[in-house]
């Protein structure tokens, strides 16, 4: 895989795919951690006089445009950091975009609009995601992959385009392989893997692989709830979709045939509704009231996982505890991040809403050996699948 320091970039056009999918609150970026992470290659293009192109998605505005999900937020906060001007025409493949690159200078800098604006980037069919891709790299010269978290996406902008152009990894990819490499080639025992956050579904299916690599896996946050179901426990209203329960059924019988501890909480911060000034208790598990949904783990449970990480050669952790945004439901977090930090262990932080906790309760990036921009490519790859983004980096 070739990287940033085997091409020749100065005076040419260079569109860096980077993942600049932040969160925000209206035009208010909340964690910019994905910006300041793709710095580094932006910085070393423009100091060798290379014109950079920028392109990214943000949110899922439906292949049509939503000025709900502008970069124009996203533009202003890299010209800050970055102390230059950005270029942004509010435009993807049209007249505008095309006219701005043209016009770019040595070491300028244009960042194009929400690359789902328009259908074709995430499209499952080949010639339509081709001629998109056709289009984007038709003004530039050069292709950069720095969008570790896209890169499980088989879109246009990720696999269609470096295709069709000289191509390379940027530094973030080179940093997100090495990592997470360690956790497919270099695994120092016990290996603990944390899971948590919402996205139960998406999560889900990679727990069969886990089981057969990790010596341990604590399930926090919504995750727990399909695995406290299987179990035969009542989890009120709290968020479960009664799919996976059989699926979670499955995971803790294969679990306990290959040796592979499977902790779930023991007691959860449980309130009516998922608001800060709602009234909170701590239950155990097992008995969580009807009308009441969890919406962290317990201390009982934090102190249990924190115990365990400490214990461990490796740890890799992909979603938060609880609904970290409210302090009433932020202890679980941060007990686990502190464990983190404290731990010996090779520690790797997996996922964009994972490493956005850990920087909204204080703990910076440092503090970890690994803090990965990728959630689901974070997943997939020390599953030991391919992703599609790498993959065109390599034809």
């Amino acid at each position: 895989m070739k990287t940033i320091d085997d091409l020749a970039v100065a005076g040419r056009r260079v569109m860096v795919r980077a993942d600049l999918n932040v969160p925000l609150d209206g035009d208010r970026i909340t964690d910019d951690g994905r910006i300041r992470a793709t710095l580094p290659t932006l910085t070393a293009l423009l100091d060798r006089g290379a014109r950079v192109v920028v392109c990214t998605h943000l949110g899922r505005p439906g292949g049509k445009q939503d000025l709900r999900y502008s970069l124009a937020p996203v533009a202003a906060r890299l010209g800050e950091l970055l102390d230059r001007e950005v270029e942004f025409p509010g435009d993807i493949v049209g007249p505008a975009a095309h006219a701005a690159i043209a016009a770019m200078p040595r070491g300028g800098l244009v960042m194009l609009e929400n690359l789902r604006f328009n259908e074709s980037e995430t499209s499952t069919d080949d010639m339509s995601r081709g001629y998109f891709a056709d289009r984007l790299a038709a003004p530039v010269d050069l292709y950069v992959a720095d969008g570790f978290g896209a890169m499980h996406r088989k879109h246009a902008s990720v696999y269609d385009v470096p295709l069709r152009l000289q191509s390379a990894a940027g530094y973030l990819v080179q940093a997100e392989v090495a990592a997470l490499g360690r956790l497919t080639a270099d695994i120092r025992r016990p290996y603990v893997v944390v899971l948590g956050g919402a996205k139960v579904a998406d999560k889900l299916g990679v727990i069969g692989s886990l089981i057969t690599a990790a010596d341990e896996i604590l399930i926090g946050g919504a995750m727990a709830f399909p695995f406290l179901a299987a179990q035969g426990h009542k989890v009120g209203s709290s968020m479960l979709e009664t799919s996976q329960v059989d699926v979670a059924a499955g995971y803790l019988e294969q679990a306990a045939r290959a040796g592979t501890e499977i902790i779930l909480p023991s007691d959860v911060v449980v309130a009516a509704e998922r608001a800060a000034g709602a009234p909170h208790q701590v239950v155990a598990a097992d008995a969580i009231p009807a009308d009441q949904m969890g919406l962290d783990i317990g201390p009982e449970s934090a102190a249990l996982f924190a115990d365990t990480i400490l214990r461990a050669g490796t740890v890799f952790w992909n979603g938060p505890m609880g609904v970290y945004e409210l302090a009433p439901d932020a202890d679980g977090t941060r007990a686990v991040a502190q464990a983190l930090t404290g731990s010996r262990a090779f520690t790797v932080v997996g996922g964009g809403d994972t490493g956005a906790a850990v920087r909204v309760l204080g703990f910076p990036d440092s503090a970890f050996g690994h803090v990965s921009t990728g959630g689901g490519a974070s997943l997939e790859f020390i599953q030991g699948k391919a992703l599609p983004g790498l993959a065109a980096l390599a034809w």
